[in-house]
């Protein structure tokens, strides 16, 4: 059985793909997980943690494109929290998931505002500044 699931985080996408009858291996763009910086490894783990035994039964091969270093590492952490929990039977690792941190299962929705016509080019609501001397 081969599942894909999604996790997006601005402008970060990842595709996680979770194959049955694996020994717990975890692959991100084709590289391991040691080669990720030390705070992103904590954040990709936390899904593995939660789940617990079940990631041992299950390889996870994740591509993620897009976005900033931190960006990249909240969306493969939600592909693979979605894609266990959709492997797992029953609603107890999602209610888990759920419990430790929503961002693990929901993404968030917000993004960059549009730079408005006639503005500068600072951002979306910074004005020309005005001098009265």
């Amino acid at each position: 059985m081969v599942l894909n699931s999604i996790g997006k985080r601005k402008t970060a996408k990842a595709r996680a793909t979770l194959k049955e009858d694996g020994e717990g291996k975890l692959r991100i763009n084709k590289k391991p997980l040691s080669a990720w910086t030390r705070t992103s490894k904590l954040r990709i783990q936390e899904p593995i943690r939660i789940a617990g035994d079940l990631f041992e039964q299950v390889d996870i091969s994740v591509k993620v494109n897009g976005g900033g270093i931190q960006s990249q590492a909240e969306a493969v952490r939600m592909s693979i929290a979605r894609a266990l929990a959709e492997y797992s039977e029953g609603d107890a690792l999602r209610q888990k998931f759920l419990d430790y941190d929503r961002h693990l299962l929901v993404e968030d929705y917000r993004r960059t505002e549009t730079r408005k016509p006639s503005q500068s080019s600072k951002g979306a609501r910074h004005k020309q500044q005005k001098s009265y001397r």
